[in-house]
């Protein structure tokens, strides 16, 4: 049989919870955290039941868990075998929400006002966290989840998501001299990305760019009216910055169209732990009312979002006692510095 922190996330994993349709997965959780002897309040973020949940004990905590129930598309129901547990959520990041109510759960059995923040929509518009956001609080430390192999982070690179839009002229393709190839501006464009001096930062490395999803043209017989390049930045200076820096590059090249932007973040780090930086972005930056931020779980980020997602059992197991004593010595270090400046 599996053992509590493994059947939690499978009863988690087998409720499908694809962004945006997550009401299901948390009225499991709410009746799972209540009979567990938490007190629960559930924070509106959509109607339909898209809301998020504060999982608390008889005192307001002063150290939050917190990571989120929504997965990417396609679910695949939770499977286990001698060695993983196999599924949509497994790592990103159900198995985590199982581990860190698990951890909240022995904590507060043993005295810490600790709780468990659940949000919605972090793999799409972080809208669950930006609610959660809103909500008052006195927590001092936030330990926020996503699969990092169990190092600590030191810190998350932001994103920055763009759109560069090239004009051209349509004519009919036997005569290229009566039009303008936006396909062909936009190729030419996209081939000096690797020559932008981009910014570095001693900690989180350099600023990369992805080129997600091009289109352009009507038809493979008409000079193409004109094309889009969808970019993915990730960032580790502010996105003003990198933004600058792609402006002057494009010129009257082409149009920059900015349409998010995700701060990177630098975090809480305590001794004990291996530590590492994350190139990919999470709900930190959204929950910034929290308390100071840590970033840990178990699990990789290298097969989420895959058909091959999963888990190793015994670091999903381990992960229980490794958020406990996170939890404790980050709460000691905040008592420490809040004491040493009086």
């Amino acid at each position: 049989m599996p053992d509590d922190v493994v059947s939690l996330a499978m009863q988690l994993m087998a409720v499908p919870s694809v962004s945006g349709d997550e009401a299901r997965v948390i009225d499991l959780a709410e009746r799972l955290l209540r009979d567990l002897g938490w007190g629960v309040r559930r924070i509106p973020v959509a109607p339909g039941g898209r809301d998020c949940l504060l999982a608390y004990g008889d005192r307001p905590p002063e150290v939050v868990f917190s990571t989120h129930l929504d997965i990417v598309p396609p679910w695949s129901p939770p499977r286990l075998d001698e060695r993983w547990l196999h599924g949509r959520g497994a790592c990103d990041a159900k198995g985590i929400a199982a581990a860190m109510i698990c951890a909240a759960t022995a904590l507060r059995a043993q005295g810490v006002a600790a709780g468990v923040l659940l949000v919605i929509g972090e793999e799409t518009t972080h809208d669950g966290a930006r609610a959660a956001n809103r909500l008052p609080n006195s927590c001092r430390v936030l330990i926020n989840g996503e699969p990092t192999e169990s190092r600590l982070a030191i810190g998350t690179k932001g994103a920055l998501r763009c759109a560069l839009t090239v004009h051209g002229r349509a004519a009919h393709s036997a005569y290229p001299h009566l039009g303008e190839s936006a396909t062909m501006k936009l190729v030419r464009l996209l081939a000096e990305l690797d020559t932008l001096a981009l910014p570095v930062h001693p900690q989180l490395g350099p600023t990369t760019i992805n080129v997600g999803a091009l289109a352009g043209g009507v038809a493979d017989n008409v000079m193409a009216p004109e094309a889009t390049a969808r970019l993915m930045v990730r960032l580790v200076t502010p996105a003003d910055e990198t933004i600058a820096v792609l402006r002057r590059w494009i010129g009257d090249r082409a149009t920059l169209t900015v349409e998010t932007t995700i701060p990177a973040v630098l975090l809480g780090t305590v001794d004990g732990f291996d530590t590492e930086v994350m190139a990919y972005a999470t709900d930190v930056p959204e929950l910034s009312n929290w308390g100071t931020p840590y970033l840990f779980g178990p699990g990789t980020i290298h097969v989420a979002h895959t058909d091959e997602e999963r888990i190793a059992l015994d670091e999903l197991r381990a992960a229980v006692g490794a958020y406990e004593r996170l939890a404790v010595a980050a709460l000691a270090k905040e008592r420490a510095a809040v004491a040493a400046h009086g």
